[in-house]
């Protein structure tokens, strides 16, 4: 039942501003990692491993701030990652050297995750399932508007600064949102004092989660689709601006299109909701990011693969991301409510851990070719394909 509070837009606000500071600080940096690259005299596949140790610090992180804020309530671990995120933001501005960097990389992702682990688990404080999916389009309308914009802006920092200001950007701009935790976002679980933060107590909470079979499914499904996204985020950079060569602005121009897929799916989401539920449209976004994804495949073996149908394909492609990330978020969520922290931080973990794995094997299968991006993208859509249709006696037996 949701709950009635003030300010409703400005809360949704909020929380879609903390749902995308980490997308924020992935894209923001993506057109300068040839920059970076040279500044540090490494290579660009080197810079990569910046990516992949922020998504295994989120993955990792979100299980710690997930019975922090089941225990204290929602604010209090929100405020304090938010505090860790900006002082080792600022650090990075700092480095000299690409292994102190994909370490402070780590770090800084430890405190953005308390943004997005919140961000969920307040949805369920407020919203019924189907209402959620609706909220979470919602929030996803904003983070699908972070790659819009933070590439271009990354873009548009280096045309007149070095890489250092796109970090500068990212502090202050956690810097503001903490601002508005402090002063506008209420709380909205006072937490429990009785749960108890020993390791086997947590433990056996998480597991109660785990073997909850809707959030099993659902958190796989949802979580292999979306990795398609981050062997995106993790080839992107070298594929269209060294292979095919866009200038640094033109990436951003193309970020931005593509992008855009996820906030116009996001959009349809909401009102198709009110005819079909969140199974049968995330299945749906399912089968046809794998057709997508398999397109993209046969287009470079055969020699096929120019820009103009890579950068439409990839469109296609993410407009099923758009589909599936908040229909088969709110269902792995939905049978939780006093566990909504701890549920929340084991699908982030689960998302993003399968994130770093993806952008780690685009990273380390890199050969100067698409290969590697394309191959994961279409088969991480095929495998959540498979698990989901292998999965109907489950998914019949889930009252939606």
């Amino acid at each position: 039942m949701q709950k009635t509070t003030t300010n409703r837009g400005i809360i949704l606000l909020i929380l879609g501003f903390l749902s995308a500071i980490g997308p924020f600080s992935i894209d923001m940096y993506l057109p300068a990692f040839q920059t970076i690259a040279t500044d540090f005299n490494t290579s660009v596949d080197k810079v990569q491993l910046s990516l992949t140790s922020f998504f295994i610090g989120i993955a990792f992180g979100q299980l710690i701030y997930g019975p922090l804020l089941d225990k204290y309530g929602r604010k209090k671990p929100l405020m304090a990652g938010l505090v860790i995120y900006i002082s080792t933001t600022l650090l990075c501005l700092f480095t000299r050297d690409i292994e102190h960097l994909i370490v402070l990389r780590f770090l800084q992702a430890l405190g953005s995750c308390a943004g997005m682990v919140a961000s969920r688990a307040m949805i369920q404080d407020y919203y019924e399932p189907r209402e959620a999916a609706r909220v979470f389009s919602l929030l996803m309308l904003v983070i699908a508007i972070s790659p819009i914009l933070a590439p271009s802006a990354g873009a548009l920092l280096l045309q007149y600064f070095d890489w250092h200001y796109i970090f500068a950007s990212l502090a202050t701009i956690g810097f503001l949102i903490l601002l508005a935790t402090i002063f506008l976002l209420p709380e909205s679980y006072a937490g429990d004092p009785s749960f108890s933060l020993r390791p086997k107590a947590i433990l056996g909470k998480f597991t109660e989660v785990l073997t909850n079979q809707t959030f099993l499914l659902y958190a796989l499904v949802g979580s292999i689709a979306s990795s398609g996204m981050y062997a995106y985020l993790a080839g992107s950079s070298f594929v269209m601006q060294q292979y095919f060569g866009l200038t640094q602005s033109q990436y951003g121009l193309a970020f931005a299109f593509v992008a855009s897929a996820m906030v116009i799916a996001t959009q349809i989401n909401r009102a198709i909701l009110k005819r079909w539920n969140s199974s049968q449209i995330s299945r749906s976004a399912n089968i046809w990011q794998s057709c997508i994804g398999s397109l993209m495949v046969l287009s470079l073996v055969s020699g096929n693969l120019n820009f103009p149908t890579l950068l439409g394909l990839i469109f296609l492609f993410l407009l099923g991301h758009g589909f599936i990330f908040p229909n088969t978020s709110a269902l792995a969520l939905s049978p939780f409510k006093a566990l909504a922290g701890s549920a929340s931080a084991l699908l982030g973990c689960i998302q993003m851990g399968i994130g770093a794995l993806t952008s780690g094997l685009v990273s380390y299968f890199h050969n100067d070719t698409p290969y590697p991006m394309v191959t994961v993208m279409c088969l991480t859509a095929c495998i959540s394909l498979a698990i989901h249709l292998a999965s109907k006696n489950i998914i019949a037996q889930i009252k939606q």
